[in-house]
């Protein structure tokens, strides 16, 4: 193998890696918009539940 092939290889790998850890990042950061989204709903419900009594 050539050094070009083998760096080629590298790079091919190291993207593979890269982007694999963006997907996760991605994937935590929907899960925590999720609750953010779930809380403040858990939130109104309580003050509506409050301000009735």
């Amino acid at each position: 193998m050539s050094v070009k092939s083998i760096l080629s290889i590298g790079v091919i790998a190291l993207s593979v890696v890269a982007f694999g850890g963006c997907a996760n990042t991605i994937r935590g950061a929907g899960k925590d918009t999720a609750n953010v989204v779930d809380a403040t709903q858990s939130a109104g419900h309580n003050v509506g539940t409050a301000a009735r009594r």
